[in-house]
């Protein structure tokens, strides 16, 4: 049996436990948009995917020493015996006619030879080069359109667990108002009983309605903390971090003006992260195949080598080499015409996808749009009916309080008033959801305000 007394200390525990929490560590307040554009900031995905650019433009920097001389020193000290014979050659004595080596061969030296040199090569004209470097910067592009998916994702996540602890919020908020409603229809009985116009059945029926209020707000409230450790988790925050909800159900709108069809679609193929990455893609695969295409024609290049060499410090002499070179495929197997093909499969994979992103955009347009208008309506049905629901109680409280009837009526009519309050959340969370939805189905999540 629960009294009055112990259920007003229940639902003040309840209510201040988070706040007692909250002094561990400062407080973040954000609205729906702030949160959303916090995670396409900080959550790991759209960090990731950041990083990723970050590494194709390290390869664009190694296709672009293609460009520049290497240069390279090298110091030789060096040892070395070898076989006459393996020269093939034959020397003779021009006096006797005799080998100057045994014809079954012999060891000559050691040798010891010093070598000290310096080597430069220079490209000056390499299509290929040329293509690879075009591809390594269009897969720059690519992956930061990558970036632009991997925001929009992380925001929509971050936005639908905003709109989720603004739920578990408002049912918190009903909750304790029917708690409150059914203490009061406790005291009404109790009243009635001690004025002997009342019996004991209607205490314990509402002491009962008390105690399924109580176990409903008991679950409100663990519902509204793990909402915040889930909107934390989405926003990317050190779990524990309090998060203050600057928004609320009742004062999002809810009477935007949603746009037309036409033009949904028509921002959709504009806006949305996931097209434009998928056509960068196309583009930076479009040009890997040109790339390939361009081995087969000819390179030409600068090569140098100086250094002084001998068999000792003493009498070193300098020597040198240099050129140009002009250098030609001709043959690789095969190996080059399958890349090729591997590219074009690549490439009519990407065109594929892209055709049934396309339409995946068009279909997720629709579905919000539909979502938003039903929501509207359900939201209007669902205030008509808390109307007259608080009114059906309020006509059940004055008949019990009279002594006319009793509470069953008005134990009824609560319970209905209970379902109506949760129908207005829910349709309220629901239009909220369908506002996210068309953000995302259109790549604008981080402009919600």
């Amino acid at each position: 049996m629960i009294s009055i007394r112990s259920f007003t200390r229940v639902v003040v525990a309840l209510s201040g436990l988070a706040g007692h929490a909250a002094l561990a560590q400062d407080p973040v307040a954000l609205s729906l948009g702030g949160a959303a554009r916090m995670a396409a900031e900080r959550t790991a995905a759209p960090e990731a995917a950041r990083l990723r650019v970050t590494q194709a433009e390290a390869r664009v920097e190694q296709r672009r020493a293609e460009f520049l001389p290497s240069v390279s020193a090298a110091a030789l000290d060096n040892e070395r015996n070898f076989n006459s014979a393996s020269f093939g050659i034959s020397f003779a004595d021009p006096a006797t006619g005799r080998s100057l080596f045994d014809p079954n061969g012999q060891v000559l030296g050691p040798v010891k030879t010093w070598d000290l040199r310096g080597s430069m090569r220079q490209s000056i004209y390499d299509p290929g080069a040329f293509a690879r470097m075009r591809a390594a910067r269009a897969n720059v592009t690519a992956l930061g359109a990558d970036v632009g998916t991997a925001s929009q994702q992380a925001a929509a996540v971050a936005a639908i667990a905003y709109v989720r602890a603004l739920r578990a919020d408002a049912q918190l908020g009903a909750r304790a108002a029917d708690s409150t409603l059914a203490a009061e229809l406790l005291v009404i009985a109790r009243d009635q009983v001690a004025a002997g116009v009342g019996v004991a059945l209607d205490v314990t029926r509402a002491q009962s309605q008390l105690s399924v209020m109580h176990s409903q707000l008991i679950a409100a409230r663990g519902e509204r903390d793990r909402s915040r450790l889930d909107l934390a988790r989405a926003l990317g925050l050190p779990a524990g971090t309090p998060v203050t909800l600057s928004d609320s159900l009742v004062s999002l709108p809810v009477d935007v003006a949603a746009p037309s069809e036409g033009d949904a679609l028509a921002r959709a193929t504009r806006t949305r992260a996931d097209l434009l990455a998928m056509s960068e893609q196309s583009a930076a695969v479009g040009l890997q195949l040109d790339a390939i295409r361009t081995e087969v024609l000819p390179a030409l290049s600068l090569f140098a080598d100086q250094g002084i060499t001998g068999k000792a410090t003493q009498h070193m002499l300098s020597t040198y080499s240099w050129g140009i070179m002009l250098s030609v495929p001709v043959f690789d197997g095969f190996r080059r015409d399958g890349r090729m093909d591997e590219q074009r499969a690549a490439l009519k994979e990407l065109d594929v996808r892209h055709r049934d992103l396309t339409q995946q955009a068009a279909t997720d347009v629709r579905a919000a749009l539909l979502d938003i208008q039903t929501a509207r309506e359900q939201l209007g049905a669902a205030q008509e009916r808390v109307g007259l629901a608080e009114q059906e109680l309020a006509q059940a409280r004055d008949r019990f309080r009279a002594g006319v009837s009793g509470n069953a009526d008005a134990i009824s009519a609560s319970l209905t008033l209970n379902a109506a309050r949760t129908q207005v959340v829910d349709a309220r969370a629901s239009l909220q959801a369908a506002r996210v939805a068309l953000g995302r189905s259109q790549g604008t999540v981080t402009e919600l305000p």
